[in-house]
């Protein structure tokens, strides 16, 4: 764990990563979709994401036994239908992920501990990171009512 952190890293109980494992991956890849359509124009630009179009991606949260399947299409991010072929899997614990969305850990730090993967277009994978890395996160809280916002540990 980065020392720096604020959180300490969690582990998912094995009986709820067994039944998350069975249940349908459909409605979390539809609210990831959302989330990233929610996010273009008003977190990033269309001009940011265009490199993305046509793309296909897989998000994997290993502890969970969940993968969601959501691509880029002219019309925003959709659920990926089946067959799937990503172009881009990443994969961590929710708790990673949890990590970098707070921007607790660096990814290139969680990749080369492999607790990061990510594999197939490795240029789209970049791409992907480097506009992640150009949000202002700060900024977009700020505009999120105060009882939503994630609480920081004291330091």
């Amino acid at each position: 764990m980065n020392p720096m952190s604020a959180r300490p890293r969690f582990t998912i109980p094995s009986p709820v990563a067994r039944i998350v494992s069975r249940l349908p991956a459909a409605p979390p890849a539809f609210a990831l979709a959302r989330a990233l359509d929610f996010g273009v124009g008003r977190i990033v630009t269309r001009e940011q994401v265009a490199p993305l179009a046509g793309k296909r991606f897989a998000l994997v949260v290993r502890d969970l036994g969940l993968t969601m399947h959501v691509q880029s299409t002219e019309a925003g991010f959709r659920v990926a239908r089946r067959p799937y072929a990503p172009d881009l899997t990443v994969a961590a614990t929710l708790s990673d992920f949890v990590a970098l969305a707070l921007r607790e850990e660096d990814p290139d730090t969680l990749f080369f501990a492999r607790r990061l993967a990510v594999e197939g277009d490795t240029e789209l994978g970049l791409v992907l990171k480097n506009l992640l890395d150009g949000i202002d996160w700060d900024a977009i809280l700020e505009r999120v009512p105060a009882v939503l916002r994630p609480r920081r540990a004291a330091s």
